[in-house]
């Protein structure tokens, strides 16, 4: 009976060997993905899938020996197959559906932790067509051993974007290019270029952290913030509260500000500073307050340690103009005087959208000059209290994609909208979809692994 059953089943599987259902299958992939991709010329690739499934006419595993018993002997082969199928399927994934990231900075702690592994979700957007094709492969930007660049701009490609599931909401979590990215200083790959270049002049930042390097977006380093303003929005921050269109901003769980803690002389024990998952590098404990002078908190940390005995006062630090060092008007977003804008009082400032046309003004010209001339591509100039935009005289602009603003949840630790401005849409990458690993770099193996976070959707 069960020999019975065997041969039935294997009658009834049959088709799946079969050339023609094999050829039917992988050909009516790939063709969904040539409609998805939108380039036609990619339908010459179905006569190879023909060939590979049914007439096998070339041999296109060429590296292979077409004696069969020499084959046998040689192991190299199926290595060579595994390698070369790995590759091109590990490639093809990470270029239109996820690929993998780390957390390496706390700027959206306690949303995202530092050493969390994220699965980025590209069809969430819509995955780009690579503006540089040619790339090393699995390697982003620089080569990991020798320290190069890891692509060649031999081909470039216009932006373009595939449909994705949606578009990218207000409070949704963005993986995006660095805007200020497109220069990265040699000897401080990490800086931010332009920021050197305002404190420290040209002239000395690129003699003494130079050479240059020049990046197209694609290969731009990657930051993941909040959205907390799409195309079109009007975003205030009052007091640290991010108000857009008049709506305050939900109060999600992981949001921190920085308090001053002041204690009765005594600090907090630091066991329980470990347990509440405070970030070590940012508590200091300052006796001649004393207390804690910048400590970061949720609300529901901040509840926590009012409670405490120990506990004196607890004050939130807020920027006023004129603002704290490191945050003068060199740092802050328009980087001028004439806003008088804080990192804790920022705006009114209303996110361009496509289409949208906006009146230029010498006042309001440093908001929008990076979007006319870096992103945009067109000449500014200003000569004689006149604007000119490719040569021609203008008192307005009409926006050719959309922009956002992006902050981390750490709000006072984070690189964000406020220092670098407007994200455009074409740095935009995905969003995270799952942690799939995590480890805490202040404890040892295995007690570093943080078990509960591994695969948790975000």
């Amino acid at each position: 009976m069960r020999i019975r059953d065997s041969h039935f089943y294997d009658m009834d599987l049959g088709f799946l060997r079969n050339k023609w259902f094999k050829f039917s299958l992988w050909g009516g992939l790939y063709l969904l993905w040539v409609i998805w991709l939108g380039n036609y010329w990619w339908l010459l690739g179905l006569p190879v899938i023909f060939d590979i499934y049914v007439s096998k006419k070339v041999r296109w595993a060429f590296w292979r020996k077409k004696d069969a018993s020499r084959r046998k002997s040689g192991g190299w082969f199926e290595w060579v197959d595994a390698i070369i199928f790995a590759l091109v399927a590990a490639t093809f994934i990470r270029m239109f559906f996820y690929e993998a990231y780390t957390i390496p900075t706390s700027s959206m702690e306690k949303t995202l932790l530092v050493g969390d592994y994220l699965f980025v979700s590209k069809i969430a957007y819509g995955p780009k067509i690579p503006e540089t094709p040619i790339s090393f492969p699995l390697v982003h930007n620089v080569m990991p051993i020798t320290g190069g660049e890891s692509y060649s701009e031999i081909i470039k490609n216009k932006y373009r974007r595939l449909k994705g599931f949606s578009k990218v909401k207000r409070d949704d979590i963005v993986v995006f290019g660095f805007p200020h990215g497109d220069t990265v200083l040699k000897k401080a790959p990490m800086a931010d270029y332009y920021a050197y270049v305002r404190l420290n002049g040209r002239d000395y930042t690129q003699k003494t952290y130079g050479p240059v390097i020049v990046r197209p977006n694609d290969k731009k380093d990657n930051y993941v913030k909040r959205c907390v303003a799409i195309a079109g929005d009007t975003l205030s921050i009052i007091n640290g509260q991010v108000i857009t269109n008049g709506m305050l901003q939900p109060e999600y769980e992981g949001i921190q500000n920085t308090y001053t803690v002041y204690t009765n002389g005594t600090p907090i024990n630091p066991k329980i500073i470990k347990d509440m998952g405070l970030n070590q590098e940012e508590v200091y404990y300052d006796p001649k307050l004393p207390g804690y002078p910048n400590i970061a908190l949720t609300q529901n940390e901040l509840n926590t340690i009012e409670k405490m005995g120990n506990i004196v006062k607890v004050y939130p630090n807020i920027d006023v103009y004129p603002p704290d060092y490191p945050d003068s008007a060199l740092m802050l977003f328009p980087f001028t005087e004439d806003f008088k804008w804080t990192r804790d009082n920022y705006g009114p400032l209303w996110v361009p959208a496509k289409g949208a046309t906006v009146e230029l003004t010498e006042e309001n010209l440093p908001l929008y000059s990076r979007i006319i001339t870096a992103y945009e591509h067109n000449t500014l100039e200003v000569k004689d209290g006149q604007i000119y935009i490719n040569g021609e005289k203008t008192d307005s602009y009409t926006f050719k994609q959309d922009y956002f603003f992006m902050m981390g949840d750490n709000r006072h630790n984070s690189l964000d909208s406020r220092y670098f401005g407007f994200v455009p849409e074409d740095h935009i990458v995905g969003t995270p979809s799952v942690i799939w690993f995590s480890t805490d770099k202040y404890k040892s193996f295995p007690s570093n692994i943080r078990w509960k976070r591994i695969f948790k959707f975000l």
